[in-house]
């Protein structure tokens, strides 16, 4: 069956080229993009894709300087242009081996990006009157998931990327929601082409199938 929708899917699109430039968060790099790429590339083979990973800030900056076609970003208030994708708060997230939620002052691991974690990861802690100390830093998702399944610390994750053998920390444990971020879908207006639009939809297609998606949006 793959085979036979592969094959009239080339013989009813005609094969694109030229390169198409995506940003996209790191979290979404293995769930999401593996399958919009995987989409993607069966139909135009001959298109070059170039995808960067970074946060959202630069991300939305390259998107305006003309580097990218494409972007996936998070954004904490209402989304200004783009397409909401999914609700994806990012949420407190603790090894259910190792307990360190359970410390005091609990050990945290944090992003590089102090905006941000002034901003909303510590500002939640302070605002539950929760002490905490800062035992890892990382600029990278995958950094802070090997903070907490090693047991050093608790970290900020967006609920869809919690790591197997761990778990969100809740009201009920003491913290809750860290953000209410939404994942939103950004294009370049001077981007023009099939080929942009053919990975727009793909992108778009990928989050539809992922659990939680537009949940709560």
């Amino acid at each position: 069956v793959s085979l036979l929708d592969e094959t009239a899917a080339s013989m009813a699109a005609a094969p694109l080229g030229g390169p198409v430039r995506i940003g996209i968060p790191e979290e979404y790099g293995h769930a999401i993009l593996s399958r919009a790429l995987g989409a993607f590339s069966k139909r135009h083979t001959k298109v070059e894709v170039t995808v960067r990973y970074a946060h959202s800030e630069a991300q939305l900056a390259a998107l305006a300087a003309g580097e990218l076609d494409l972007c996936v970003v998070f954004e904490w208030q209402d989304p200004a242009g783009g397409e909401v994708l999914m609700h994806d708060p990012t949420v407190w997230v603790t090894s259910t081996l190792h307990h360190m939620h359970e410390e005091r002052p609990v050990p945290i691991a944090l992003y590089n990006r102090v905006s941000w974690c002034k901003d909303f990861a510590i500002k939640s802690l302070e605002q539950r009157g929760l002490a905490y100390r800062v035992a890892y830093t990382s600029d990278t998702t995958g950094g802070l998931k090997l903070a907490v399944t090693s047991g050093l610390a608790i970290a900020p994750i967006s609920r869809s990327n919690i790591p197997d053998g761990c778990r969100e920390l809740t009201l009920a444990d003491g913290f809750g929601d860290i953000d209410s971020s939404n994942v939103v879908l950004h294009r370049n207006p001077a981007a023009a082409g099939e080929a942009i639009d053919s990975m727009e939809n793909a992108i778009r297609e990928a989050f539809t199938l992922t659990p939680g998606a537009l949940l709560d949006s």
